[in-house]
């Protein structure tokens, strides 16, 4: 089993590599020049985690190394470090490495709070997205800027490219639906960078009464959007490669079914699977992992399913969602439990789930989305900073 796994890594990497950027590209924390001057002699609170690299050395080791006086670190799902489980709480806590206070904008805190704020002159915003809809970290952006548009805090985003940037796809979330895990009417995929998109949240006034926050984006150098930039750092916990980057989208709709997608094993978003599937020939038993799968759905349990890892290049192809995974596993388990409460909130709307049930084909349902991702396409266009992929 081990060794079949470590094949399995080696193909994604490899096949990876084969789309990889010929240009060297350069994310925002790289161009200092642009942003220290800004920074030096102010009180600088970071948003950041374990993906807030300038090349090796973090963002803000690197930071206090230039005597930016950084005074406190604002971190999202997963921690500062990176270690914590998906939707785990996280406490407040002091950087052991930097000695600087850490607290949480994740559980009952999403947002910061005026009180942590009082001695913060300006704000920087370092995290690595991954340019999905439920991926959280766009929600912690929303937050970070609503508050600094509500005590006046000049914010910086560092922008990093979006390893899903190179297409747009799925439905448009609807406003009954809006949760942590989906804030605004955007496609599940949006191909946006994350300082793209800030400036859409700004531009587009989904902030508390339409407040707009001084915003700053430090551009990426010679990335485009048909660019398949590859992660220096996994951006989580259960993504920890690019297969599982390129699955992801396609795949977490699984989270708001009876399946698992493969957390508490070596390969979380390769695969997805279920003690009673009948489909597939791959098994897998998922188990508890510190600080990536505390306790997951069928945990100890065999699981069989369809192991993913080198169909990730049916997304680079087709540039869009796969539905055919979902539709199939909905048909063969024909469970009235297949999906659970939480997959309307991954959708973005009731539709989705009544259309697999309905049984239409994966085509059909394409087909109801395109309005909706046309109108998108037109508000996305106003905030590009890069060359399109189309």
């Amino acid at each position: 089993m081990k060794i079949t796994i470590i094949i399995f890594v080696i193909l994604s990497l490899s096949a990876c590599k084969q789309y990889a950027q010929k240009e060297t590209i350069q994310v925002g924390a790289e161009q200092t020049q642009d942003y220290l001057p800004i920074l030096k002699g102010k009180n600088v609170a970071v948003v950041a985690n374990q993906s807030s690299i300038i090349h090796k050395t973090h963002l803000v080791d690197s930071l206090l190394s230039l005597n930016i006086n950084i005074i406190k670190i604002f971190s999202p799902e997963h921690g500062f470090r990176g270690n914590a489980d998906a939707g785990e709480i996280v406490s407040d806590n002091i950087d052991e490495k930097t000695g600087i206070r850490v607290i949480s904008m994740y559980g009952k805190n999403k947002k910061p709070k005026a009180n942590k704020l009082m001695d913060v002159d300006i704000m920087v915003f370092d995290l690595q997205d991954v340019g999905v809809r439920f991926y959280t970290y766009i929600s912690s952006l929303h937050y970070v800027m609503e508050a600094c548009a509500e005590n006046n805090i000049p914010l910086i985003v560092l922008d990093r490219p979006n390893p899903n940037g190179f297409y747009m796809d799925g439905p448009i979330l609807e406003e009954e639906y809006k949760s942590f895990i989906g804030m605004h009417p955007v496609p599940i995929v949006y191909g946006m960078t994350i300082g793209e998109y800030a400036k859409m949240i700004n531009g587009e006034k989904w902030l508390k009464n339409g407040i707009q926050c001084n915003l700053t984006v430090i551009k990426c150098r010679n990335y485009r959007h048909n660019s398949l930039y590859e992660l220096p750092v996994k951006p989580s916990p259960n993504l920890p490669d690019m297969a599982s980057v390129y699955l992801y989208p396609s795949l977490a709709l699984f989270e708001g079914t009876i399946m698992s997608v493969g957390r508490g094993t070596e390969l979380p978003f390769h695969c997805y699977g279920h003690p009673d599937f009948k489909i597939g020939s791959y098994i897998f038993k998922p188990v508890s992992i510190e600080g990536a799968a505390k306790h997951p759905k069928f945990e100890n349990k065999i699981c069989y399913g369809v192991n993913l890892t080198d169909y990730f290049e049916v997304i680079l192809s087709n540039k869009q969602l796969v539905l055919s995974w979902i539709i199939n596993s909905y048909n063969e388990m024909g469970r009235d439990d297949f999906f659970k409460s939480s997959f309307g909130r991954l959708a973005g709307n009731g539709k989705l789930q009544k259309q697999i049930e309905q049984g239409l084909s994966e085509n059909e349902i394409r087909k109801t989305w395109q309005a909706g991702l046309q109108k998108f396409k037109l508000v996305r266009k106003n905030y590009l900073l890069y060359d399109d992929f189309q």
